[in-house]
């Protein structure tokens, strides 16, 4: 079984969202991958603020769930305890809630793939506080194989 994909805002909204320019880029990867994706409420509640109140968009995000597309991993209240830290850590990025919730998740299951649009926060970000993320979609050209998930 393959690691599991952290999946991030931008990223899903890209999947929900035809119009966004990264959607072919976010649906290739999507259907390349073969393992488990998992994410955490923080992203799905940002996921359905942005895509705004219409109810169209907002059923295909909850969609993906419904049909055990993606995992939602309920947070802990040891793992808000890290988010706070590293919120605390990454101020300067800064860090927001449902980033740091999928670092911890990213901790908490040993992953280090994350399915995102967000170069600049999870190029900085580090499991553990060393370990880098390996960014999905690739957004060069060739990818580089110390990135692939």
């Amino acid at each position: 079984m393959a690691a599991e994909l952290l999946l991030d805002t931008g990223a899903f909204i890209a999947l929900v969202d035809r119009s966004e320019r990264h959607h072919a880029a976010c649906v290739k990867a999507l259907e390349e991958w073969t393992g488990p994706i998992v994410t955490t409420e923080a992203v799905l509640t940002e996921t359905l603020y942005l895509v705004g109140p219409a109810w169209e968009a907002q059923r295909v995000s909850l969609e993906f769930f419904l049909r055990g597309a993606f995992l939602l991993i309920p947070s802990s209240v040891s793992s808000l305890q890290r988010v706070a830290v590293l919120m605390e850590q990454y101020r300067d990025i800064p860090m927001d809630f449902a980033d740091a919730t999928l670092v911890v998740l990213g901790e908490e299951l040993g992953t280090d793939c994350v399915f995102t649009l967000d170069r600049r926060g999870f190029s900085a970000y580090r499991l553990q506080g060393q370990q880098p993320f390996r960014l999905i979609p690739q957004t060069s050209y060739p990818p580089s194989p110390a990135n692939r998930c």
